[in-house]
């Protein structure tokens, strides 16, 4: 009898473990597919030819004078599956408007120099947090993240006037330069540096290793996952910034894409959602390419002391 009221129990905890996993898995997917929905729309859309955008779209992005009360006159048609594919918006964008491209490229031009030299000078400034603290040091740390903590819109009009005593405004370099010193990778890099066990720097010490060994061949190559970790949310962050090229740049051809979207015209209604397809692309990519650096990367963050 014991046995058998034992497995009974055994039956029952399984059975409410396998309910629960059902609900949670539930819970998940619809999240998921909240989040997924939008995305799918967007590229769906893409394949619509333009009179079918205009017709379910088109008073989206009317003036305020074209719409009804408000930019929206009408209930939009929210369509998944298009009446009939057609290429067409893909050919204007990519071949026969390079205005596009020029935007996509300023894109690049800015993001990536700010990605790959903010994690340089931020690995240096890690690695000096870490090895050499004292009080003085810990004091400029804990500034770090004070400005870590402070929304950029505040350092806007600061780099404004850096840039203008420079002579550097509407070009990229007042982009760039506040980008590269920026204190978010070296706050994370430190922390995840200081995890790194004081054993293993001092054994390289006692082989006779010096600091630019150590840094190296040691913090360096241990900080792998947190440096493509943070590489990968420092280029979605600048990917899609807009506030600072609206107010470092005049010229409207250095605009980035991230920009350019939100001027679309109702002239060009049909190639939006081509033009956000395209956009979306870079940051897909980042992030099916560095999801385990980022799990992995996260999860260490979590384990910080």
């Amino acid at each position: 009898m014991p046995d058998k009221v034992q497995e009974k129990r055994t039956a029952w905890r399984s059975g409410k473990r396998g309910i629960q996993k059902a609900v949670l898995f539930v819970i998940v997917l619809l999240f998921a597919s909240s989040f997924a929905l939008p995305i799918v729309l967007t590229m769906t859309n893409s394949f619509m030819k333009e009179e079918e955008v205009v017709m379910d779209y088109g008073n989206v992005y009317g003036t305020y004078e074209e719409a009804a009360g408000g930019y929206v006159s009408k209930e939009v048609n929210l369509k998944f599956i298009p009446d009939k594919v057609s290429l067409r918006q893909y050919e204007t964008v990519l071949l026969l408007s390079p205005e596009y491209l020029l935007k996509f490229w300023n894109s690049v031009i800015l993001s990536v120099p700010i990605v790959a030299f903010q994690i340089v000078v931020s690995l240096g400034a890690a690695y000096s947090f870490t090895r050499f603290r004292s009080r003085r040091r810990e004091g400029v740390f804990f500034l770090y993240t004070l400005l870590m903590m402070m929304p950029f819109q505040v350092s806007l009009v600061p780099n404004y006037l850096v840039a203008a005593r420079l002579g550097i405004l509407n070009t990229y370099w007042a982009i760039i330069l506040p980008g590269i010193f920026s204190t978010f990778s070296t706050f994370l890099l430190t922390k995840f540096m200081r995890r790194i066990p004081v054993s293993v720097i001092e054994a390289a010490r006692l082989d006779g290793a010096g600091e630019w060994s150590i840094f190296t061949k040691i913090c360096v190559p241990l900080c792998k996952n947190a440096m493509v970790s943070v590489a990968m949310l420092l280029f979605i962050d600048y990917w899609n910034m807009v506030e600072q090229p609206l107010i470092m740049l005049s010229d409207k051809e250095a605009y980035p894409l991230s920009v350019y979207l939100s001027t679309i015209n109702t002239g060009e209604i049909s190639l939006a959602f081509a033009v956000a397809v395209l956009y979306m692309i870079p940051t897909i990519l980042v992030i099916l390419y560095g999801e385990d650096y980022l799990v992995d990367g996260i999860s260490c963050y979590g384990g910080i002391r």
